[in-house]
This record gives C-alpha cells, sequence and structure tokens, in this order.
C-alpha cells in the first residue's frame, strides 16, 4: 500500500485494532473477522481487497484512505451515533462479540439492509428523489468532498446520470476538473468512461484537453480494468495502453488438451452469443476470477487454527438477488472448474472480447447457444442424475415457489410420458433439450430471463437496480439500453 496502516486506524465494524483488509466500495477499513463475512455477502455488497497482499492502483487505495479518515463509516451507521439508539438497544459489534452470529448479523444489518443509513422522507415518486440526488453529485464531483459524493451515492443518486441541461455525467465534471478521486469514487459505483456526453467526447478526451494526463490513463485502466484482470489471472502481466496495446491473450502450455470436439463446440457458441449475453458471462468470470484471488490472499493471510473455518470459507459465488436463480446457479458452477478448464475459458472470453471491440467477422455457423460450456457440464451429467443434493447455495427463494412446484411437476410429468414412449428410437431425442433442472442445461438457457447487463470492458460494482442508461457499448460501438449496477 501507499503508506504504512497507522496504530490509530481500528476496524469500521468492530473497532478491533490494525484492520488489514478494505471494503472499496463502502470506503472502510475492516479487521480479518469482519472482512469474513464482507467476502461471504459478495461483490455486490461489498468488495474486499487486503491492504498489503493485494496490488492496488495508487489513486484508489488513496480514496478508499481519504474516505476511511474523512468519516465515511458514519454514512453507513448514520443512526446508531445518535444517542436514542443507545437507549433502544441497538450498538455496534465490538471485537469480543463471535463473529457468528454477533458480528454477521450486525455486518449484514450495516450494508446488505442498510439499517442504519439516514433515510430521505418517503416521497411519491422515487424515481424524482433519484433524479434530485444525481443532479446534486453531478454538482459535487468537480469538488475534493468525496464523503459527499458518496453519501449521496448510499442514498440512490446514479454515477452514469446523463444531466439532461448540462448534456453529460459526472464523470466528465471530475475528469474536466481533474478530480481523480472522485473519478476514482465514480467509476467504482459503475460510471463508464467510455460514455459520451451531448458533443460527443468521453471523460479521456477531457482529461487529456485538461492536461490531466494521470487522470486520462487511469480513465483507460479503468475501461479495460474487466480484460485486464483476466488476463493477469493467467500470466501477471497487463497490457501497455499507453503504447496503443489493450489486449494481452495467454496461451495454454499444451493447447493439444483443447482440441477436443467438446472445446471446439463451446468456443463456437460462445462467440455466438450476443453481446448482452457476452457482457454477461464476462462480469460473472470476473466475480470468479476475484473470488479465487481473494482466497488465496485470505488463505495466505490467516492464523489457520482460528479463522480458517468452514464458516470462513466462501466456495462459490454468493447469490446476488438481482439475477435469476438460473444465473446464479451458473454463477456457482464455474467453482467446479479445475485451473485448466477455468483458464481455457478466461481465453476464449478475452479471445473474443478482442474479436468483439475490433469488428472481426465471426467465422463458421452460428449455433443454438444454450448448452454453452457443455465441455465440463457433461463431466459432472452422471453424478447430477444420480445425486439429488444441491452442490450449492439454495437460490430457489429468488423465485417464486408456486412456479418453480408447478414447473417441477411439469417436468416429472413429462419424463413420465417419455418412459411410456418405448417405441421411439432413442436417436429421436438426441437433439431435444434437456428436461432436467435448468442448471444442468448449461450457463446460459433460455429461460434464465437475464436482464440488460453491464458493458463487458468494465466490472460494474453495484448491484442497485437504478434506471436503464443508453451508453455506447465499447465491444460492438453500438449503442444499447443497459442497466447501471
Amino acid at each position: 500500500m501507499s503508506k504504512r496502516l497507522r496504530s490509530s486506524e481500528v476496524c469500521a465494524d468492530c473497532s478491533g485494532p490494525d484492520p488489514s483488509w478494505a471494503s472499496v466500495n463502502r470506503g472502510t477499513f475492516i479487521c480479518d473477522e469482519c472482512c469474513s463475512v464482507h467476502r461471504s455477502l459478495g461483490r455486490h455488497i461489498s468488495q474486499v481487497r487486503h491492504l498489503k497482499h493485494t496490488p492496488w492502483p495508487p489513486t484508489l487505495l488513496q480514496m478508499v484512505e481519504t474516505l476511511y479518515n474523512n468519516g465515511a463509516n458514519s454514512i453507513w451507521e448514520h443512526s446508531l451515533l445518535d444517542p436514542a439508539s443507545i437507549m433502544s438497544g441497538r450498538r455496534k459489534a465490538n471485537p469480543q462479540d463471535k463473529v457468528h452470529p454477533n458480528k454477521a448479523e450486525f455486518i449484514r444489518a450495516k450494508y446488505q439492509m442498510l439499517a442504519f443509513v439516514h433515510r430521505l422522507p418517503c416521497r411519491d415518486d422515487d424515481s424524482v428523489t433519484a433524479k434530485d440526488l444525481s443532479k446534486q453529485l453531478h454538482s459535487s464531483v468537480r469538488t475534493g468532498n468525496l464523503e459527499t459524493c458518496l453519501r449521496l451515492l448510499s442514498l440512490g443518486a446514479q454515477a452514469n446520470f446523463f444531466h439532461p441541461e448540462k448534456g453529460n455525467t459526472p464523470l466528465h465534471v471530475a475528469s474536466k476538473a481533474g478530480q481523480i478521486l472522485q473519478a476514482e469514487l465514480l467509476a467504482v459505483y459503475g460510471a463508464d468512461p467510455g460514455t459520451q456526453d451531448a458533443s460527443g467526447k468521453t471523460p479521456v478526451d477531457y482529461a487529456r484537453q485538461g492536461g490531466h494526463h494521470e487522470l486520462a490513463e487511469r480513465l483507460v485502466e479503468i475501461q479495460y480494468e474487466l480484460t485486464d484482470r483476466l488476463a493477469f489471472y493467467l500470466c501477471g502481466r497487463k497490457p501497455d495502453h499507453k503504447n496503443g496495446q489493450h489486449f494481452i491473450i495467454p496461451q495454454m502450455a499444451d493447447s493439444s488438451l483443447d482440441l477436443s470436439e467438446l472445446a471446439k463446440a463451446a468456443k463456437k457458441k460462445l462467440q455466438s452469443l450476443s453481446n448482452h449475453l457476452f457482457e454477461e458471462l464476462a462480469m460473472d468470470v470476473y466475480d470468479e476470477v476475484d473470488r479465487r484471488e481473494t482466497d488465496a490472499v485470505w488463505l495466505a493471510t490467516q492464523n489457520h487454527s482460528t479463522l480458517v473455518t468452514e464458516t470462513t470459507v466462501v466456495p462459490f459465488l454468493p447469490v446476488n438477488p438481482e439475477y435469476s436463480s438460473t444465473r446464479n446457479q451458473g454463477r456457482q458452477k464455474l467453482a467446479r472448474f479445475n485451473a485448466h478448464e477455468f483458464a481455457t475459458l478466461v481465453i476464449d472470453i478475452l479471445s473474443d472480447a478482442k474479436r468483439r471491440q475490433q469488428g472481426s467477422p465471426l467465422s463458421g455457423s452460428k449455433d443454438n447457444v444454450e448448452l454453452i460450456l457443455k465441455t465440463v457440464n457433461n463431466q459432472h451429467s452422471i453424478e447430477n442424475q444420480d445425486n439429488e443434493q444441491p452442490d450449492y447455495d439454495s437460490v430457489a427463494s429468488d423465485e417464486d415457489t408456486d412456479l418453480e412446484a408447478a414447473a417441477s411437476k411439469a417436468n416429472r410429468q413429462k419424463a413420465s410420458r417419455l418412459e411410456k414412449q418405448n417405441s421411439t428410437p432413442e436417436s429421436d431425442y438426441d437433439n431435444t433439450p434437456n428436461d432436467r433442472d435448468p442448471d444442468d442445461l448449461g450457463y446460459i438457457c433460455r429461460r434464465s430471463g437475464l436482464g440488460a447487463g453491464p458493458l463487458p470492458q468494465r466490472p460494474s460494482r453495484r448491484g442497485c437496480g437504478q434506471e436503464a442508461q443508453r451508453t455506447a457499448c465499447t465491444l460492438c460501438f453500438q449503442t444499447h439500453k443497459v442497466v447501471r449496477h
């Protein structure tokens, strides 16, 4: 990190000494025990990084330190600062509390339920409130007051808000003013450096125009953060954006292992995905890379006799309620990929991201893409047929239980009808969709109900379900309606 932790710094959640982790999107430092709870919540709630053993862009770490030192934690504990809260029995966790249930319940209430955040007076039209907050954010980012902007974002201001009168976004304003820490905060909450204003200029253009070269270079890095992170995960290098190199495509040490027909078919189906579905898949793989890298740091830094237990392990991606059950199950299935399988998938995504951005034509026919990643799923299909116990967190609660019961009944009836059709040759079923659980259909399913996804070049970091924005897609250079998370 850029400077040593001072002995006066304490965990934002339990006030324990010497916190060694940071929650980037919350602007807080946290201890090991509290970090174990943050990790179990998922990146859509808290994005954790180790302060010493994780590579940090200098200005991103500076942004988190500035927020922490200026009292950003009071945003998430606003009502606890009221003396009346002590009388009511509400209090924050302390270092002596057990991780489960005491610290875990407090952290979930604080960040997942936002139970202690200041609430605005209720209004009839929530969209008007969000618009007003976004306009305040648009005006505030030209200053260096980070905590004010974080407070506005916590209340629902949109980082990608396009001001109808000004004709630009908060990131354009911050770039013009040379506010690099504001740009970092906006990017953490999903601001897109590639968005054009009314005159067709991007925040990168304004940063360069104003002579803010460090900011311009950082905005380019943010724009390619997703593909940079995937490349760095495999080969430990990032592209040289200053010299026009925006992609690194690592090669497998033994490429002969990837020549199976199923592997080739899976790659073709990935190439045939629409930009929207490809973006979602790339985002999910990014989250899995983050989970695996954070796991490695976690295991290397913990006292195995006390902290590394079943309650602190995060074996797969936590459920994100903003996503469908099918997508959540698919995200969790990524944890079953071994190192070689996952590296192959990452390389295929990097290659196709480069192809899509450069507009290269797709060779070969466009097959049906419902069974993408069949290569790996087929290896587990036999055990899935015999084992009725779920391998992952139950995400059925994300859907209506009655509908699921009806669907299960329909599947059983359909299976019964198929068994009775003994006169029909087995080959007649070779090309029919699988009628088992949707999770076994592969990663992308027509029943998934996926909404518009974030841009593939840069991971969206906030699951807030805010209104859709129109922005330029950096992969296909077209304008899509996308939901900013």
